[in-house]
């Protein structure tokens, strides 16, 4: 089966490639020139380009949608720009599937920009002829996730902290093997197309027990004082003096925080079913 991949050299498309290459035929596009790999075809395109677009998905029965423009100044515009080119040009293509990676609480009232924004996007792929997959996901637990290494700096740089009210949010946070895993499992299944599934982690925590977890694995044990004045714009900023997150995507980032990002149902796991693995164990892995 032929598969093209936007958004490949992201941190779950990196893990998603290994699982893809001995089975199928892989298209991988990315921004820039890539040196050659076995098994993988790489492109040079830019899912805001939709002649790139056009090329990359040639031929491809299922393509891959990993792509989101966060730091960018127009992040939602982009991404319904990117998302609308892709949805074209599958149904002129013939692909069979359009596999998607959005974010559980998406849906919620109140939903925060970057939120909205993965919900914006789905609605435009699925906007065509082509049936979309989607997964929901909260925070991937891996190396080079964003919001995951978000944490651990906190947790590295600050022997006590004082934090706004989302450390009392809950969230479901699945490890970066568990979910590429999912995106493999679900491409080219009949039974998963023109579906939504949450794809949560084994564990529900908040933020707070999630810094706790990580600080205990560090050896770390930081004072947190939870306050309820500090706001998404200062919380960006005090991410930006203290992480090595730019505060254009830590912004976004942050004003999602505020909304439970739990899975309310499991047909993922009854669909492909395999053990989950615990966060303290993938925690592990991604600060290896």
């Amino acid at each position: 089966m032929r598969i093209a991949i936007f958004g490949a050299t992201g941190v779950v498309g990196r893990a998603l490639l290994p699982l893809l290459t001995p089975e199928h035929e892989v298209v991988a596009v990315s921004r820039s020139a890539r040196p050659a790999e076995p098994g993988i075809h790489w492109i040079e395109g830019d899912a805001g380009s939709a002649a790139d677009v056009g090329r990359a998905v040639e031929e491809a029965e299922v393509v891959l949608y990993l792509v989101h423009s966060l730091g960018s100044r127009n992040f939602e515009e982009e991404d319904r720009v990117a998302a609308g080119n892709v949805a074209s040009a599958a149904e002129q293509a013939g692909v069979r599937q359009i596999v998607y990676l959005g974010g559980l609480g998406d849906d919620a009232a109140g939903a925060s920009a970057h939120l909205r924004s993965r919900r914006e996007t789905g609605e435009r792929l699925a906007g065509g002829s082509v049936p979309v997959t989607t997964l929901r996901a909260a925070m991937i637990v891996g190396k080079g996730s964003a919001a995951f290494e978000t944490i651990v700096a906190l947790v590295d740089r600050l022997p006590a902290m004082i934090t706004p009210r989302w450390v009392s949010t809950p969230t479901q946070p699945i490890a970066l093997d568990d979910i590429a895993r999912y995106l493999a499992g679900v491409c080219g299944n009949e039974a998963a197309l023109a579906g939504s599934f949450d794809a949560g982690g084994p564990e529900v925590m908040t933020y707070r027990r999630m810094i706790e977890r990580i600080a205990s694995l560090r050896g770390r044990r930081p004072r947190l004082l939870e306050v309820p004045v500090l706001t998404p714009r200062l919380s960006s900023l005090w991410l930006h003096l203290v992480t090595p997150v730019n505060a254009s995507v830590a912004r976004p980032l942050i004003e999602g925080l505020k909304n439970p990002t739990i899975a309310r149902e499991e047909r993922l796991r009854t669909l492909l079913p395999f053990e989950l693995t615990p966060f303290d164990a993938a925690a592990k892995q991604a600060l290896l």
